[in-house]
């Protein structure tokens, strides 16, 4: 044991060390306070922090007024008397303190209480030290930590602004998302202007808040005196610091901007792609100045904002090519229609809610027909883009075609559907076609995987059509399957009947059964006019928003003026067979007496009996009489014969001793008016009588 003691390592004679050399090698000084006597000691390293010498303090406390100043000293005082009223055992905080020089230095001060066995405090020992170092770092990371904290704000409103703007498609998007509470004015900046440039001129877009527009900067010139114009002529922002600098940098805006407040603004160049595509300026009311990073900042959002409005200015030009391709697809005028009300409505799709619009491939069409009949279209090809609009254009051109060359509705259905199929294209249509005779009211529909037609009627109600459908064209060539089911609706007087593209119907989570009934309800308590009720239904579904856009067809048919005082008569005449001859002559002089027509029954008759000859000779297959009233200005009866055969008829002279070719002269001496009439593989000779309205 003595060994291991003596081999020890040897403590020093003054071990352990006295506290004062301790402290002072800290730069700390020790104070004692005798709460008694009021006597306050310090040490000589308390008496270098207070600057004072040894013979110029006396040992109380107020000496040390000359160097604590008066507020300083006050809250100390209160400090101290709170610590010792409320039992504590210590108290610490920072002051200032006053030097020789004059200069104010921090100090910090910590002491400990000590009470006698009632809990009187008796005695205070401490410790002082310079703090002014430590103040300072304080301070240093304290600023630190608030431009830390701004740098990150403002970090965020660039991230957020940027996030933003990639969702922009217009030129008003960027404007608004700049705009927005979450936008360029967490910046700090009380407003935005922004123009862009277009042939050598800058055109404002957006001209700050309200009452804030300067007369004549609508339109300006890239060589005027305004800071926009400079910072698309230089290429280069232009910071500006202070009122008395911007008045005098521009004197010419100046004066109209002095009630803004104005007290610093930045402008930047929009650059894409290498050249200037606008300008923007930061208009600020309570800064003054920019620091380098405040600039860095606005430079990077500005690089940030000219692409997002390259991007927006490419997606408008891009819609207005879109549009009018699309506008010049679907049909410029609508043909009126003789007894009936018609209203077409288009409205393309909204494309992210509110952030612009896209087109696609719906379209209506509205087709005059031989015997004053009229084919309605309604359709949707598949897809939102140009090229669905283009195949939009040429299927309602062709379809329109078809109409007319008098084919069926399940013959211009399947012909659509092989166009479609051989067109170098990998779309696909809904469709919906309604051949309607307005002065009978009889309509037939065939339908394309399209939805239902809708009726609304004359009582206000409304319900759905079930029409028995084929596959969407395209599909149905595809398939092999081009039988097109045909259903008959009756339009009554006062009906209306709704044709639409399922944009008007599909809700989002909504099954589209449901979307038929609420169209059916709102169809039921509209108005009556069919154009204000057209309008109605686009403005709901203009509030309802969507993906899709919508195509509309109300045809509505009127009321009669005068009763109705006959109907349609139809006869299939046979070649060789003199008995169907001799029953259609029957029909047709029936009917003319029982319309009231008597009169002009032996020139209504001879005009038939000439048609059907016309047709049974120079035919091969048989001939269909149709005999119908048509009603409108004039009460007219039609007399309609069809054949199979293209070839048209021709007026030939018949020469004195002729037995032929007088038939062609008969029909347009006897009757008013006569014509032919394509129908699909053949045709359909016609002529009318105005007869005067009489009671049969």
């Amino acid at each position: 044991m003595a060994d291991r003691g003596a081999s020890a390592l040897s403590l020093p004679d003054d071990w352990p060390a006295h506290p004062e050399p301790i402290l002072a090698l800290n730069r700390m000084g020790s104070f004692d306070w005798d709460l008694d006597s009021g006597l306050f000691h310090m040490d000589a390293q308390a008496h270098e922090v207070f600057d004072l010498r040894p013979e110029e303090y006396d040992g109380r406390p107020e000496s040390l007024a000359t160097r604590v100043p008066r507020a300083e000293s006050s809250r100390l005082d209160a400090l101290v008397a709170q610590a010792m009223k409320d039992g504590s055992e210590n108290y610490g905080t920072y002051f200032r303190l006053r030097r020789r020089d004059g200069t104010l230095r921090w100090t910090h001060t910590q002491g400990y209480i000590r009470r006698d066995e009632t809990g009187r405090p008796r005695r205070i020992i401490g410790i002082l030290r310079d703090a002014t170092d430590e103040i300072a770092e304080i301070e240093a990371r304290r600023e630190q930590a608030a431009q830390n904290e701004v740098r990150r704000r403002q970090t965020n409103v660039v991230q957020v602004a940027t996030a933003a703007l990639a969702h922009a498609r217009t030129v008003d998007d960027v404007i608004h998302v700049l705009k927005d509470t979450h936008g360029i004015t967490r910046l700090g900046a009380t407003s935005l202007v922004m123009g862009l440039v277009e042939a050598g001129r800058i055109r404002l877009v957006s001209d700050g808040p309200d009452n804030s527009f300067v007369p004549g900067t609508r339109i300006t010139r890239i060589d005027e005196p305004y800071p926009m114009s400079e910072a698309v002529r230089t290429l280069s922002p232009r910071f500006i610091e202070s009122p008395e600098e911007f008045a005098e940098r521009y004197p010419v805006l100046w004066p109209d901007i002095t009630h803004l407040q104005v007290t610093s603004a930045a402008y930047l160049p929009l650059i894409a792609q290498a050249r200037p595509i606008g300008a923007m300026g930061l208009l600020y009311s309570d800064r003054r100045g920019f620091s380098p990073e405040d600039r860095d900042l606005i430079v990077a959002l500005g690089s940030s904002i000219a692409q997002s409005l390259q991007r927006a200015m490419l997606y408008e030009q891009e819609m207005d090519l879109a549009e009018g391709l699309q506008q010049a697809m679907l049909p410029r005028t609508i043909p009126s229609v003789p007894g009936s009300d018609v209203a077409v409505r288009y409205r393309a799709a909204t494309i992210g809610g509110s952030l612009g619009r896209d087109i696609g491939g719906d379209w209506y069409d509205l087709i005059p027909l031989p015997g004053g009949r009229v084919g309605a279209v309604i359709g949707d090809v598949q897809g939102h883009d140009t090229h669905a609009a283009a195949v939009m254009g040429q299927l309602r051109i062709v379809l329109r075609a078809y109409a007319a060359e008098g084919h069926t509705p399940a013959t211009v259905m399947a012909r659509a559907s092989v166009f479609l199929h051989e067109l170098d294209t990998d779309r696909f249509a809904t469709c919906l076609y309604a051949e309607a005779d307005m002065a009978t009211g009889v309509v037939q529909v065939v339908r394309a995987g399209h939805i239902d037609p809708l009726v609304r009627h004359g009582d206000g109600t409304c319900r759905r059509i079930p029409v028995e459908g084929g596959l969407p064209l395209g599909l149905s060539a595809e398939f092999g399957r081009l039988d097109y089911p045909v259903g008959t609706i009756e339009l009554d007087p006062g009906n209306t009947l709704l044709l639409c593209t399922d944009g008007l119907v599909e809700q989002p989570g909504a099954d589209l059964d449901d979307g038929m009934q609420a169209l059916a309800a709102h169809v039921a308590t509209g108005p009556e006019d069919v154009r204000e009720l057209a309008d109605r239904l686009i403005h709901e579904a203009e509030e309802r928003g969507g993906d899709d856009d919508v195509a509309l067809l109300l045809l509505r048919r009127r009321g009669l003026d005068t009763p109705q005082s006959g109907g349609r008569l139809q006869q299939h005449v046979a070649p060789g067979d003199p008995e169907a001859l001799t029953e259609a002559r029957r029909m047709i002089r029936a009917a003319v007496r029982a319309w009231g027509a008597a009169d002009h029954a032996d020139e209504i008759e001879l005009v038939a009996d000439e048609l059907i000859t016309n047709a049974l000779m120079h035919t091969e297959g048989s001939a269909v009489v149709t005999l119908r009233v048509l009603t409108g200005t004039d009460r007219r009866l039609r007399v309609e014969v069809e054949d199979s055969s293209s070839a048209l008829p021709r007026r030939r002279e018949a020469g004195a001793s002729g037995v032929s070719g007088r038939g062609l002269l008969l029909v347009e001496v006897l009757g008013d008016v006569w014509g032919v009439e394509a129908r699909g593989g053949g045709k359909c000779v016609w002529s009318e009588f105005v007869v005067p309205h009489r009671e049969p």
